[in-house]
């Protein structure tokens, strides 16, 4: 009969515990190939589950403002060259009341090098028709992509399998303690000694630092909600992503004839498991029938996921002040996905202290430090 000390389970030993499993944790691991023994951990039963797998899908390369917008400009090469992008164009339109947002946002777009093109009111119908009529203008975003952002992300896991990273699952972390060579962190899935953890929690990064005794960056969880909607007449799949100019909607086509549609919210919320709110819903659809003449045919199901920001909309990147070995890479708010090759060059090469690679290295990094909040 087996005595107590065989009955023992071993401690699984790594270089790098990334905790969560997402965009911005599969894409790290994936980059950091096998330079070092990687395991991602993850609380849900599949990666992605939150945030990454609730995305609209789509990159702007003004999303974000103009301090993400290199992270954007950067990683979109290597999101065509790797087959994750698709044509698709936005337009942004604006009412009376919108106008000077409009104009400001032209502005921004065009210093920072985007292709933009003023749209009359016979160029709007062309390319959305059926706008109402107080709709008199609008630009267009001609690089606007659509990302697939599923085949992205098994993209990241696949590579970071392949480098030799290991997935846990079912992995809450439920205690973390600093040791003479690191860490060790209790999970549901067993315990876990690493010598580097890396913060990749999203909406629950706070809460990680927390149990590590890092610094205290509030990392504030958002919700975000999408419709889809079957309308009459029924979309065109090639249709641009439409954008209020005052952040009010946003929509873009689907298949078969289908839209997604937001109301653009972002309400702050406890990170859970976010379901949409039927006040967001009926919110989303009332802006959508005042700037388009579309029957709605159907609401076929709705959702919302979660939107993380630190509190300068920033993403925070990098060593943490207060706790040695302790990585920081969230924050990563809605533009995470369209982000995510460049922010994971950077945190790789930052995490293994070595110099940025080429297709970063313009970037200024210390925008995203985490001792900018000291």
């Amino acid at each position: 009969m087996p005595n107590r000390n065989q009955r023992r389970v071993s401690i699984i030993e790594t270089d790098i515990a990334i905790i969560g499993a997402g965009m911005a944790g599969a894409s790290l691991a994936a980059m950091l190939g096998d330079t070092a023994r990687v395991l991602l951990i993850d609380q849900e039963a599949q990666p992605g589950y939150h945030s990454t797998g609730r995305s609209a899908a789509f990159w702007s390369e003004g999303y974000g403002g103009p301090r993400i917008q290199p992270l954007t400009t950067a990683s979109g090469p290597w999101l065509a060259d790797h087959g994750f992008l698709a044509p698709r164009g936005c337009v942004h339109i604006a009412d009376a009341a919108g106008e000077a947002d409009l104009d400001a946002l032209e502005q921004e777009l065009a210093g920072g090098g985007i292709e933009t093109h003023r749209l009359d009111r016979a160029a709007l119908d062309s390319l959305v028709p059926g706008l109402a009529p107080h709709i008199a203008r609008g630009i267009s975003e001609p690089s606007c992509r659509d990302i697939d952002v599923a085949a992205l992300h098994a993209f990241f896991l696949r590579e970071a399998r392949r480098a030799g990273a290991q997935l846990r699952m079912d992995a809450r972390v439920q205690r973390i303690t600093a040791t003479s060579g690191g860490w060790l962190l209790a999970t549901r899935a067993g315990e876990i000694r690493a010598r580097l953890i890396v913060n990749a929690a999203g909406a629950w990064a706070s809460k990680v630092a927390s149990l590590a005794g890092a610094a205290p960056i509030v990392i504030q969880p958002y919700r975000r909600t999408i419709v889809q909607l079957l309308t009459y007449p029924a979309m065109s799949s090639d249709m641009p992503l439409v954008m209020d100019a005052r952040s009010q909607f946003y929509f873009k086509p689907e298949a078969g004839g289908r839209l997604w549609l937001s109301p653009h919210d972002e309400t702050p919320v406890v990170a859970h498991d976010v379901a949409p709110e039927e006040l967001d819903v009926a919110l989303a659809i009332d802006r959508f029938e005042h700037v388009v003449g579309w029957n709605i045919v159907r609401r076929e199901r709705a959702w919302a996921g979660l939107r993380s920001f630190a509190p300068d909309r920033l993403p925070v990147i990098g060593y943490d002040a207060v706790a040695p070995d302790f990585f920081w890479c969230a924050g990563q708010g809605g533009f995470g996905i369209q982000t995510a090759p460049a922010a994971a060059m950077i945190a790789a090469a930052l995490l293994r202290r070595e110099p940025l690679p080429a297709m970063v290295r313009s970037i200024e990094v210390s925008l995203y430090a985490p001792s900018r909040f000291e």
